[in-house]
């Protein structure tokens, strides 16, 4: 009897090693389903961008996160990093380069150090709508442009937005472009910009987002130009009295992966990351076209003076020298003609 006890814990002992020899890395039953199983995660992505949790570009990434989880069936993860987390715009390009960061999105300008060429589309008063936008951005011309980053690693999956940019300062109210005359702005670090803010008859004075505020609130700078989801969400409104809806720069954002990361991915996980960033970029742009007017409210009542209908044409007239100083860098006249041609 003593013998048969101690081959049957034998036995059991036995069974229960076999069973654990298949490791961490075997798929697991999923949770009250019978006979099936779920695959682990193969890929982590790390997705960094520079704004906060309420901004157009955080629903966006949560979007895109649930799409690709649910139609990798949980063979991809998606971390997110908002508020500067993983550097300014320049640091998480790189490490896209690098292969530290997988995917970012963003503002143009930053990638157009990257890829000059981008620079077109930063130049101001070039589109006459969003729809006008899109319509670039999406077709022939969008995908021309976003060829030349893959050479440096880097893959824009798609267009987003980051809506129309605008001025504020903390000095007077602007009414027209000659009032824009004699501030100190902070700009992206981006030729076009600062040569739209020396047009104006101001000074630039490139500053990395993260920075902005507290620049703005010990003075190094009186104004900065930025859509109203950043101005918003970041609260400048307690460090700039006036704002001006000057609409100067749709602002086209890019949502770019490392081509290291993409490259590694087997055929169908890249369709369901090109296809999720599609997906999830069509919604932010409605989230962000539908924000602006919330956005707005939310900075009247804070006690921010705004100006809703400055003289337009008096800016578009100061910027022209922007476009004769650079078209030719970035495409000539013709590209811009192509571009404000497509309506």
């Amino acid at each position: 009897m003593i013998k048969r006890s101690f081959l049957g814990v034998l036995a059991i002992s036995l069974m229960v090693a076999i069973t654990g020899c298949g490791g961490s890395d075997q798929p697991t039953a999923t949770s009250g389903t019978s006979g099936t199983s779920a695959p682990s995660t193969e890929f982590t992505f790390k997705l960094g961008h520079l704004q906060g949790g309420d901004h157009p570009y955080q629903k966006g990434a949560e979007k895109f996160k649930d799409l690709v989880e649910q139609n990798s069936n949980g063979r991809i993860k998606v971390d997110i990093f908002p508020s500067s987390q993983l550097g300014n715009g320049r640091d998480q390009i790189e490490g896209l380069q690098m292969g530290s960061i997988q995917l970012h999105v963003g503002s143009v300008a930053p990638v157009a150090n990257f890829a000059p060429k981008m620079n077109v589309l930063s130049m101001p008063y070039l589109f006459d709508s969003r729809e006008h936008a899109v319509k670039v951005l999406d077709g022939e011309i969008g995908a021309e442009l976003s060829k030349d980053l893959e050479s440096k690693g880097i893959v824009n999956l798609a267009f987003w937005e980051n809506g129309y940019r605008h001025m504020t300062n903390n000095t007077r109210p602007i009414k027209s472009a000659n009032d824009a005359a004699g501030l100190k702005v902070r700009v992206q670090e981006s030729p076009v910009y600062i040569s739209m803010i020396k047009a104006l008859g101001s000074t630039p004075t490139p500053i990395p987002f993260g920075e902005l505020y507290t620049a703005m609130e010990q003075k190094v700078v009186d104004s900065q130009e930025n859509p109203l989801a950043q101005i918003a969400t970041n609260k400048f409104n307690e460090v700039q009295k006036h704002l001006t809806l000057t609409a100067h720069t749709y602002d086209a954002a890019v949502f770019l992966m490392s081509k290291m990361a993409l490259d590694k991915l087997p055929a169908d996980l890249q369709q369901v990351v090109k296809d999720a960033a599609m997906e999830a970029g069509a919604y932010e742009r409605e989230v962000s076209k539908e924000s602006e007017s919330k956005f707005l409210q939310q900075l009247k009542d804070s006690g921010m003076a705004v100006e809703e209908k400055p003289d337009l044409d008096s800016f578009r007239q100061a910027v022209v020298p922007v476009y004769e100083e650079l078209q030719d860098q970035y495409g000539g006249k013709e590209l811009i003609d192509r571009i404000k041609n497509m309506k």
